[in-house]
């Protein structure tokens, strides 16, 4: 939940200097921030008010409040999302979707995303009884901050349904997105019987509740995905086996229901739900079986194996004559996501190129171009791509265009141009890019809702062939002239009709006389060839599982990828037309027969909505003048070991984009004075601003110690953040920070130094450069590179004092999966006295505390020393270097229960060293806290235990022991047991 609200911040840099602006009805509040996107705002608003019509039927609901929907686009390929905390919230992108091997149909989307959002909505938001009381009592829904974790508690109270896993949200959205468009969505879909059925067919784990979520989202090649498909199929199964009135019985929140989702369902169904799950498991097995007799009441195509490494998700790939290799993208767990070489009779996998920023299923768009031994690709495929070429001759490896957002790339061998589909305010333009590939053409923008994917370029370079997608989901398999595209004419001619299914990854043969590709034709993915010397179609597989991505090799066999449950394996298969494919039976086919009554669930053409009458203001939208109160409630606090009793108030605006939180609590003890009793706290956030002050600062970990963060006193501050560089994973941040302090007892930074002035005016700048990867699975980033510069100045007792500090950790990945080596360091340099305290880094301790909200591992930062006190030794200049190990994590697949499990175990292991002072004189044999030189030096580790608490809240439980060293004093250790919440 954190990290989706982090995300529409870290989105949101694109459209700072753009003017906001609303449409808005009395249910609706639309916002989008380009006037490229004017078009599709009456359409989007109808189908959102058509679906919630629907919504407001079916579940007997009523929003409180405005829902609102953000419009952008900021990807490449279109997708959404929702939450219902603080407010109804919905992220609409309007780009195009991807339609690799067909893991959603080809809906009209935006009708499609407010009939599955809106699920999210009413399934989180709709209240019952107490729900209503205590969402008077605090003033609104309570948006769970790790500041003040009693915020979890209340958060539940005024919306337990939130507080659900993923696979229950998103099976209710897809099971009633089916139904809603007729029976076209992924409860009828062929990869969800596939992934299942190959479950089956290789004797694969089917995960059971707990395991899904801690091991099969994380392990898994597909990993989030499998909240859907698990998701759909349990709810699917549900609604086969006991109806849509039960289902949408538990779904539903009423005053009669359960508040946990586990519960309602017991009330509903009369047993527990990880019980009826494994009975799901038992059925799907038979469910399948019976799918795989019909499959093989006609000969199965036989495959032998290319590797037996089965490689997670795949590009197109291409044979390289001459070497028997294959030229693929690669993504799968254990492994960062690469361009690699495939020798097709050792299977032997060697890395050419790591992929930055890759795709979830398609990896990369990736071309080869024989003639010159060059690969085209793109990287950042989750965002706006970008144009890459890799030498393999030299293995030189260059960006040509940043952020073109352009992929489904082919080349033209006659004159080595690149052709390419490029997704801009939600249009599909085919676009053509001539050597040296640092500029694109557009050659074709086709009308919103006509989609074009997967394109190839004949050997002579005469024809383009293209799969379309429309707006009422049909797909074909069309065919223009390159030639004549240049020159104005648009005419295209369809090779083959689809109906609703993808024609997918159809390439030309050397000699151009056929195309292969892949379909879901017969339910299940083969292998077609396109014959153009008989303008017909062949069949030339039957698949148990599913074929895809052919790669036509001349002759009698061809390679292939075959869809199996740890991801797509390259096995060859012959080149020959089969008579006959056995068909499968889709469950969601079933539900219907067996319950007829969904067929009345479709929604009719939001085009009946009448969106003028229903508009009640159109204009600018201003995130200042829009701040509303979104909840108050009672927190507990921490002052100097004292525990204080108060209030927070939370006020943002609709996006989260300007607001304020204010805080003030009381220290009812008289072992404090007077004046340190009151506790204050106010933060105001802009866009790119902060603005913040605090008296008698208090905190609520300070109650759960060693570090301390209340402070006497009050401050004045405010910072400024701008990102210099946004191409993920590549950051740049900028960090402009002013902050003054009056009635210092204790340095801000350091809670066991005591300040020398009661004023001090402080001004940092901070550089934040990060380039980190991980590979599929991972838990936590393997190589790259972290760095930090810091500049920190303070003007104190009449005199500024100039200080800097460099931070630069550098990772690399180790042989075995998930395993890594990390050198940290640190160096910092003051201009002040060596004497004064203000002058001086301090250095000392893990730094967690028994209860915590900061960051686990905070043994990596420049200020812990592990093994040592807080701020147990300082200098006015130091050295430091830390060696780290992470070995491969241990996964639990079932450890708890559904309100609280365990994902897995890390440990780390690390030795470090540090110089204080580096020119000062030798300490005396009692060492000094600051002044003299120190040389000290630890060993340690830290093991850390990821929770999951109510479903979607990560935890970590950590132990650390380190032991420090020091010449002439006494070996100092230290034990650190950390609960961080949130």
């Amino acid at each position: 939940m954190k990290n989706f609200c982090l995300y529409f911040v870290l989105s949101l840099p694109g459209i700072l200097l753009a003017q906001l602006e609303s449409l808005e009805t009395s249910n609706l509040r639309l916002i989008y921030y380009s006037k490229g996107h004017e078009y599709i705002v009456p359409h989007l608003a109808r189908s959102f008010e058509n679906a919630l019509r629907f919504h407001e039927k079916l579940f007997d609901y009523k929003p409180d409040e405005k829902i609102t929907v953000l419009l952008e686009d900021f990807e490449d390929f279109g997708n959404a999302g929702a939450i219902s905390i603080p407010n109804d919230y919905i992220k609409v992108s309007l780009a195009p979707f991807s339609f690799v091997y067909e893991i959603r149909p080809a809906n009209e989307r935006m009708n499609w995303m407010m009939n599955h959002e809106l699920v999210h909505i009413v399934a989180g938001d709709k209240p019952a009884g107490s729900d209503r009381f205590f969402r008077k009592f605090f003033g609104g829904k309570v948006f769970p901050v790790p500041e003040d974790p009693e915020s979890i508690y209340y958060s539940y109270l005024t919306n337990p349904r939130e507080y659900a896993p993923r696979w229950y949200h998103e099976g209710a959205a897809v099971f009633l997105e089916t139904w809603m468009a007729g029976g076209m969505g992924r409860a009828i879909g062929p990869y969800d019987e596939m992934v299942f059925r190959s479950k089956v067919m290789n004797s694969n784990r089917i995960y059971d509740m707990i395991g899904l979520e801690s091991e099969g989202t994380t392990i898994d090649f597909q990993v989030g995905a499998n909240s859907y498909l698990y998701g759909t199929r349990f709810i699917s199964y549900l609604g086969y086996r006991y109806g849509p009135d039960s289902l949408i019985t538990w779904l539903s929140r009423s005053d009669s229901s359960k508040h946990y989702y586990s519960a309602q369902f017991r009330n509903v169904y009369g047993l527990p739900i990880d019980r009826e799950w494994d009975n799901w498991i038992k059925w799907e097995h038979g469910w399948q079986q019976a799918n795989l007799d019909s499959i093989r009441v006609f000969p199965v195509t036989r495959a032998r194996n290319i590797s037996n490494t089965a490689l997670g998700s795949v590009s197109r790939a291409f044979y390289l004559p001459g070497t028997h290799k294959i030229l693929t993208g690669i993504r799968y767990p254990g492994q960062i996501a690469q361009i690699a070489e495939i020798d097709v009779r050792t299977g032997q996998i060697d890395e050419i190129q790591d992929i930055t920023g890759p795709a979830l299923y398609f990896v990369t768009s990736l071309v080869y171009d024989p003639v010159r031994q060059v690969v085209f690709y793109t990287t950042n495929n989750y965002g706006w791509r970008s144009l890459n070429r890799l030498d393999l001759k030299s293995g030189d490896n260059e960006r040509l265009m940043k952020e073109a957002r352009i992929g489904d790339l082919a080349i033209n061998p006659q004159d080595g141009a690149l052709w390419g589909v490029r997704h801009f305010n939600g249009i599909s333009t085919l676009v053509r890019i001539p050597p040296p590939y640092t500029e694109w053409n557009q050659v074709y923008s086709f009308e919103y809702g006509n989609d074009i994917f997967d394109l190839d370029v004949s050997p002579d370079g005469t024809r383009l062939t293209v799969a379309l997608a429309r707006n009422d989901g049909t797909q074909k398999l069309i065919i223009m002239d390159p030639e004549k595209l240049m020159a104005g004419d648009k005419t295209y001619d369809i090779l083959f009709d689809f109906d609703i299914n993808s024609p997918a990854n159809f390439v030309f043969s050397g000699d151009g006389n056929y195309l292969y590709g892949s379909s879901y034709f017969s339910g299940v993915s083969n292998i077609y060839r396109y014959n153009f010397l008989k303008s017909d179609m062949d069949i030339l597989t039957n698949a148990e599982s599913g074929f895809f991505r052919p790669v036509p090799l001349g002759g009698d066999s061809l390679i292939a990828f075959q869809y199996t449950g740890e991801g797509f394996v390259p096995v060859m298969i012959a080149d020959q037309a089969i008579d006959s494919v056995g068909a499968i039976e889709y469950l969601g086919s079933h539900i219907i027969r067996k319950y007829p009554e969904l067929s009345k669930w479709a929604l009719g053409s939001p085009r009946s909505v009448n969106i003028d009458s229903l508009q009640i203001y159109r204009g600018p939208y201003n995130t200042f003048t829009n701040i509303r109160m979104n909840s108050f409630y009672p927190v507990i606090q921490g002052y100097k070991k004292y525990a204080a009793f108060g209030m927070r108030t939370d006020f943002a605006d609709a996006l989260g984009l300007s607001g304020f939180d204010l805080t003030a609590s009381y220290t009812p003890n008289s072992n404090l004075p007077e004046s340190e009793r009151l506790h204050a706290g106010i933060q105001f956030r802009h866009w790119n601003w902060k603005i913040f002050s605090d008296y008698n600062l208090a905190d609520f970990y300070d109650l759960f110690g060693p570090t301390r963060r209340s402070r006497k006193g009050y401050s004045l501050g405010v910072e400024y953040t701008q990102s210099l560089i946004y191409d993920e994973p590549k950051v740049l941040n900028l960090v402009l920070h002013l902050e003054g302090h009056a009635g210092l007892e204790r340095l801000p930074d350091y809670q066991n130094v005591v300040a020398t002035s009661q004023e001090l005016l402080t001004t940092r700048a901070a550089l934040q450069y990060e380039f980190v990867r991980k590979s599929l699975g991972a838990v936590d980033a393997e190589r790259g590179i972290k760095w930090e510069l810091v500049s920190h100045n303070d003007f104190v007792n009449h005199e500024y004092i100039f200080m800097f500090y460099n931070n630069l950790d550098l990772g690399f990945s180790l042989p075995v999966n998930h395993s890594s080596f990390w050198l940290r360091t640190s160096l910092g340099y003051s201009f002040g006295d060596r004497y004064d305290p203000f002058a001086n880094f301090f250095f000392g301790g893990f730094g967690n505390n028994w209860i915590d909200y900061r960051s686990e591992k905070r043994y990596r930062s420049d200020y812990s020393f592990p093994g040592s006190e807080i701020n147990a030794f300082g200098g006015k200049n130091y050295a430091k270097a830390m060696l780290e190990w992470n070995l491969p994590p241990i996964r639990f697949r079932h450890l708890g229960y559904p309100a609280l499990y365990a994902n897995w175990l890390r440990t780390a292991l690390f030795v470090s060293g540090i110089r204080a002072n580096l020119d000062g004189s030798p300490a005396p044999e009692t060492p000094q806290q600051y002044g003299y030189r120190r040389t000290l030096f630890n060993a340690g580790a830290q093991i850390d235990i990821k929770l999951v608490m109510f479903s979607n809240l990560s935890s970590f439980l950590s132990f650390g022991y380190a032991r420090a060293f020091e010449e002439n004093v006494s070996v100092t250790d230290e034990v650190m047991i950390s609960l961080k919440i949130m």
